[in-house]
């Protein structure tokens, strides 16, 4: 069975699905391997290291896809790549399925999608989680990218001239992304203060030596793990409380999100204005709305010395360790669809495979993800 890697094509994104560390483990699987020329370029990877772990290259999408039996991407195929892919084949990749607008397309090309955020929060499933993994690496950028706004020291020093003060960082939000922020903001030397909803992250805020926010009475967790919505009463005591603490920080990073629905807004306008000049604000929901009104995706504005920082893809300003272990969660699923050597079969028996399965050969599995008349 044929296995093929494409150049991703949406824009900013510089990550590739596979590295020469995994193709080597595809290659000695049993699997014909193909890369589309230039695929790694954006991770610091060259053709020539892909050929040397076994995979041949070929010099674009179509004679890279067009009869593989497997796909493997970063984001989900559009209209121009679906064109020129094999009926039946079998797309890995992050569909992002409350907003994709192909979801008819893949039907109708008879496509078996595996989602990659769909994968289920189970132990035996963590080495498949690219939501972490990549979050991981946006809660460290998102340090480093206040550090190249922000005017002022992070640490405290004192010097002949005199002390320096440290500076203050809220994290709003303390998943994956928002622990790590806050790590790397401790390393850093700042002092740091963080907010969640959800009152079991007490414990691995503390541990990291941030001081914990809470909502009182409030524990918005759903049983998934994630933060679910909050009642307009609690957003009423939740803006009060965001907005004096947001008042008294130098940074904020924002990570708050919901699936399928817009970023809830954390950092009002007039709370913006109320910062000391020269501060930042990394918001790391720019993709979904912004956890700010005033974010602006894909840009670094300044509003009244505030500066807000709008990346929506901070994982590919990483690309070669985000690469590295996208390339790594992705090979760990693959391996579940291995019936024989060199052989996948999407049919499976096993509750990930189940869980991630957006659609099989033109049958849709996940109705909440796709309206009638998507196209």
């Amino acid at each position: 069975m044929l296995i093929a890697i494409p150049a991703e094509t949406q824009a900013n994104e510089r990550r590739v699905a596979a590295t020469p560390e995994t193709v080597k483990k595809m290659v000695a699987a049993g699997f014909d391997v193909r890369v589309q020329q230039g695929a790694g370029q954006g991770s610091m990877i060259d053709d020539a290291e892909y050929e040397a772990a076994g995979a041949s290259i070929r010099p674009d999408f179509g004679s890279t896809c067009a009869d593989a039996d497997l796909v493997l991407k970063v984001q989900a195929p559009d209209g121009d790549e679906l064109a020129v892919m094999k009926r039946g084949a079998i797309v890995v990749a992050m569909f992002a399925p409350h907003a994709n607008p192909w979801l008819d397309r893949y039907l109708g090309q008879g496509l078996t999608c595996m989602a990659l955020e769909l994968i289920p929060r189970i132990s035996r499933a963590q080495g498949m989680d690219v939501l972490s993994s990549q979050a991981n690496i946006a809660g460290y950028k998102a340090v480093l990218l206040a550090t190249e706004h922000y005017p002022r020291y992070f640490p405290m020093l004192m010097t002949a001239a005199g002390t320096v003060q440290p500076a203050r960082v809220l994290v709003l939000g303390a998943g994956v992304a928002g622990l790590q922020a806050i790590a790397t903001a401790r390393r850093l030397g700042a002092v740091v203060e963080a907010f969640d909803v959800r009152a079991a992250t007490r414990e691995q805020v503390e541990s990291l030596g941030a001081k914990f926010i809470q909502l009182e009475g409030v524990d918005a967790e759903d049983e998934r793990g994630y933060a679910r919505e909050l009642t307009d009463e609690e957003k009423e005591r939740l803006d009060v409380l965001v907005a004096d603490r947001t008042a008294s920080a130098d940074i904020v990073i924002t990570t708050a999100q919901i699936p399928g629905r817009r970023a809830p807004e954390l950092v009002r306008p007039e709370t913006v204005e109320r910062m000391r000049r020269g501060s930042v604000i990394v918001d790391l929901a720019a993709a979904s709305g912004g956890n700010c009104r005033l974010t602006e995706p894909d840009r670094v504005v300044v509003h009244q010395d505030v500066t807000l920082v709008g990346i929506t893809n901070v994982p590919s300003l990483m690309a070669a360790d985000a690469s590295m272990l996208f390339a790594r969660n992705v090979w760990n699923f693959v391996q579940l669809l291995v019936r024989d050597q060199g052989v996948i079969d999407s049919g499976v028996d096993d509750e990930i495979v189940t869980a991630s399965m957006l659609c099989r050969e033109g049958d849709w599995l996940k109705p909440e993800f796709r309206q009638e008349g998507t196209s």
